[in-house]
């Protein structure tokens, strides 16, 4: 029988915290034999993790005291109590995964029981959504549409100076004012905004990941990209417009065009057991045949190279950015996976594009929990 082990502090560490759905600010361990759970955790925490975290079995650090006695450092004692739990247990080795800090691994040494590397565990086992993480990821979703809506809408329905600045109620409109709305937005909902968003105009938006700063202009690009966490759940939302305030340049309108054709093939392709690679490369199939590029543009190329330089979406749940990538390489796709799609394109001259909708795989198909539009004029 394998013992596995996860630790680290729950509230940080979302393999640990996915495996116990309880979130403390302390370290803990969790110890999986066979079907028996048992939890270490901070003596305060007990009660609560009886009632609540997913474990057979929840101790404190007290009940397993070595015979040198515990450290007074908290991260320190918890391990010192996994090596004892363990000892105690006849363990011999244990199975961990990429998050293990190198405390529990030296402790288990120092108590004779070897540290096997699982580079799956605490990734393959999240990727398969749960209904209740489907409903977690649908709620973040919704949240994270209304926040992108109000803030295009804020850009599509600003004034304009005779220079083609942007102003709100008398005020010039730049892109950290909207930012400040859509983090309060957000926290009025109950969501974090801890990664921040982009609201990238112009030609700051040909950067596919440039957060945005100074005044917008009409007639340009702009770039929402939004992908809070709901505090209750910790599930994210992740889901990106372009919005256009003003009259649309013609080689925009093909930009965008390309875009949502790249979106619609990406999603349309995306099932169980196609990879993410075929997914990537429908998408790529787009872009390319309307005559734009895929990839960083090469060194030589002046300011009207327009490209696709990143992957076509990624997985997501408790992290934004979790396997699996829709990418070259990307693995076979599994029922469950939560998964961005979000095609883009971007040229130094004009700015951005992006489009990006969140999907759950089906043995034949996707769900699209997006409702939002897609269109560049939100007035």
């Amino acid at each position: 029988m394998t013992t596995t082990l996860l630790a680290g502090i729950p509230e940080a560490n979302n393999a640990l915290y996915h495996q116990i759905r309880f979130a403390v600010g302390d370290p803990a361990a969790l110890i999986i034999d066979g079907e028996a759970r048992t939890l270490i955790l901070r003596d305060i925490e007990m009660e609560r993790a009886r009632a609540r975290a997913r474990a057979d079995e929840v101790r404190c650090p007290a009940d397993f005291t070595p015979a040198a006695g515990l450290s007074g450092d908290r991260e320190t004692a918890t391990a010192q109590a996994v090596a004892e739990c363990l000892r105690r247990r006849g363990t011999t080795r244990v199975r961990a995964d990429r998050t293990l800090p190198l405390i529990f691994a030296d402790h288990l040494r120092q108590a004779g029981i070897g540290v096997d590397y699982d580079p799956d565990l605490g990734v393959a086992d999240r990727r398969a959504k749960d209904a209740d993480e489907i409903r977690w990821l649908r709620e973040a979703q919704a949240i994270t549409e209304q926040t992108v809506r109000m803030a295009c809408e804020m850009v599509a329905r600003a004034d304009v100076d005779g220079s083609g600045q942007l102003r709100r109620n008398g005020m010039p409109l730049t892109a950290d004012h909207v930012r400040y709305h859509i983090d309060t937005f957000l926290l009025e909902r109950g969501c974090t905004n801890t990664h921040g968003c982009i609201v990238a105009g112009g030609p700051q938006g040909a950067d596919c990941h440039h957060r945005g700063d100074g005044v917008l202009q009409t007639a340009q690009p702009v770039i929402i990209d939004v992908f809070p966490r709901v505090r209750d759940t910790r599930y994210n939302g992740d889901c990106t417009r372009t919005v256009v305030h003003g009259d649309v340049p013609a080689e925009l309108a093909l930009m965008h065009q390309t875009v949502c054709q790249a979106l619609d093939a990406a999603i349309k392709a995306t099932r169980a057991s196609v990879t993410g690679d075929d997914v990537h490369r429908a998408a790529a199939s787009i872009i390319e045949t309307a005559g734009y590029h895929m990839g960083l543009p090469p060194e030589d190329a002046d300011d009207t190279y327009c490209s696709m330089p990143h992957g076509t979406g990624h997985g997501i749940g408790l992290d934004v950015h979790e396997p699996p990538l829709l990418d070259r390489a990307g693995p076979p796709l599994v029922a469950g996976d939560a998964l961005t799609v979000e095609p883009g394109l971007y040229c130094r001259v004009i700015g951005g594009v992006r489009v990006e909708d969140m999907v759950v795989v089906t043995e034949d198909g996707c769900d699209n929990l997006n409702t939002l539009p897609r269109g560049l004029s939100w007035a």
